[in-house]
């Protein structure tokens, strides 16, 4: 780990999503629009059918159990995104149960293969392997950096991270992402820059020096790495992956368009980017954009990554 690494932490934001309380018992239509979460606001709601929401759960080892499936069903997303790069790339989810374990990829399974049972248990206090697949190792570097974000911020309960193109491209800047888009705002002041680059993260110094760049946001760029996202469920991480990738490609695109000194690229405003983010980026609404893809995936996979 090269000394003296230099970090950009993330500037804190978000909302609540819990509903406004209201003391009267008429409303009119603007309160009534207060009270609706932001995941409600994106609904016509001509159909009073509700919305799925993130399930609560009694049992632990249900929890456990739906957690893994949709661990594992959001790596099949991933395989079809094309993130998979040889042994790099993790994603960690915290255990329901033990406020000390998180469970983690192995090491060199295909996201087009991974399953359920796959997944191996780690305590990231300790590093010891305590449940879980035995048979195959997980990815030192990804089990530093992982532990790391999980001790630093008790509020994640998933954590990804891959070497997909588009971001390990925008990282060599070693800059923030622009609100060139309405995607792009779901990190509106909640992205970090880490500047500095250890080398393969093999030491604790590294993954700690990455997840005190992380700081209280929701995703950092790790330069000449690749990116990081962090989320209330692995759905939300592993969405705001796929939108925080998706918007390094939109960066250089529009940067490379812009460069031929004909076209200027126009930026959404802090008023507009602000809205954006309290609208999309809350857990509940996140959670629900992953669904799509993880249906979409059990109708091509018939749902074997659930075993």
């Amino acid at each position: 780990m090269a000394p003296g690494a230099i970090y950009e932490e993330a500037v804190p934001a978000g909302v609540t999503g819990s509903k406004t309380a209201t003391t009267s018992t008429t409303s009119t239509a603007a309160e009534k629009e207060q009270q609706l979460t932001p995941l409600e606001s994106m609904a016509h709601r001509a159909n009073s059918k509700p919305l799925p929401k993130i399930p609560t759960f009694t049992d632990m080892a249900a929890k456990r159990q739906w957690q893994l499936e949709h661990m594992a069903g959001c790596f099949r997303v991933w395989a079809r995104e094309g993130y998979a790069e040889g042994i790099s790339g993790h994603i960690s989810v915290r255990d329901p149960e033990f406020e000390d374990r998180m469970w983690i990829n192995p090491l060199g399974v295909h996201y087009g293969m991974l399953k359920a049972s796959d997944m191996v248990c780690i305590n990231y206090m300790t590093g010891e392997v305590v449940g879980g697949n035995m048979d195959i190792p997980a990815n030192a570097a990804g089990v530093q950096i992982h532990s790391a974000a999980h001790k630093r911020r008790p509020d994640v309960h998933a954590v990804c991270h891959a070497h997909s193109i588009y971001g390990r491209a925008y990282s060599a800047f070693a800059q923030p992402l622009e609100m060139l888009t309405q995607d792009v705002c779901n990190f509106y002041n909640a992205h970090s820059i880490y500047r500095s680059y250890g080398g393969v993260a093999l030491a604790a110094e590294e993954g700690d020096n990455i997840a005190k760049a992380l700081g209280d946001g929701k995703a950092a760029i790790l330069m000449n790495h690749g990116l990081l996202t962090v989320g209330h469920t692995v759905d939300e991480a592993a969405f705001q992956y796929m939108v925080l990738e998706r918007s390094c490609k939109v960066q250089l695109l529009v940067e490379a368009a812009e460069a031929n000194g004909r076209l200027q690229k126009k930026v959404i405003g802090p008023e507009e980017a602000a809205y954006n983010f309290k609208m999309n980026s809350d857990p509940e609404t996140l959670y629900f954009e992953m669904q799509s893809h993880l249906r979409y995936e059990e109708y091509l996979s018939g749902g074997d990554y659930k075993n």
